[in-house]
């Protein structure tokens, strides 16, 4: 009996992985953002369709690390940091918003379509827009929802424009959300985040090491 439920388990164990790398290369190929969407295109080509087999979407992140590690090496390392440090330029510019770098970029999860995700914060909620209009920068706006805490969920503005042939997509937060940042739409937890200051020591970090390896 007990064998037997070992079994289960390690099969039930490999699906999940099978699944989270399938659902990690739908992401890096055919453009997914979403990991619930993933997961369930990944679930439907691979014919698995019992929730436990279900990877969890930080699975999912590692697996896509991997394949992007894997895959596209040098090309990706080399993308990540041209997003990166156009990322610190637009800190810098948004410098009045106690603007944060959010998402793949950060994560290391970006790819050749990621945008660069920041959060501004102001209690102003036209104030963004009115800094936008004055430096003459068009950006389409909408709003995208955002789980404040366990409790609070937000349908935030959102500005996104073209600079450096690079996507930017900015989220305007009131200005308590810098004491803790929203919760992941990955795990729930609150959401890595980082300043200029720290985005700047992480590419001093990755030049020193990038010298070290070579």
């Amino acid at each position: 009996m007990h064998h037997a439920r070992q079994h289960s388990e390690t099969r039930t164990r490999e699906r999940r992985q099978r699944l989270a790398h399938e659902a990690a290369r739908l992401m890096a190929e055919g453009g997914i953002r979403d990991f619930h969407q993933a997961k369930l295109k990944a679930a439907s080509r691979l014919g698995i369709h019992d929730d436990a087999s279900l990877p969890r979407n930080r699975e999912i992140e590692q697996a896509l690390r991997e394949y992007q590690r894997l895959f596209h090496g040098q090309a990706h390392t080399a993308g990540l940091r041209t997003r990166r440090e156009a990322a610190l330029r637009a800190l810098a510019f948004f410098e009045a918003f106690s603007p944060r770098l959010v998402g793949p970029v950060l994560d290391g999860t970006a790819d050749a379509r990621s945008p660069v995700h920041l959060h501004l914060h102001s209690d102003d909620p036209e104030a963004v827009a009115r800094f936008l209009e004055e430096h003459r920068i068009p950006a389409e706006s909408s709003t995208r929802r955002l789980r404040m805490d366990r409790e609070r969920v937000a349908d935030l503005p959102v500005w996104v424009f073209s600079a450096e042939n690079l996507s930017f997509d900015l989220t305007v937060l009131p200005h308590n959300a810098l004491r803790q940042a929203p919760l992941s739409n990955i795990d729930e937890k609150p959401l890595n985040r980082a300043s200029a200051a720290q985005l700047r020591q992480s590419l001093a970090d990755e030049e020193i090491a990038g010298y070290e390896a070579g």
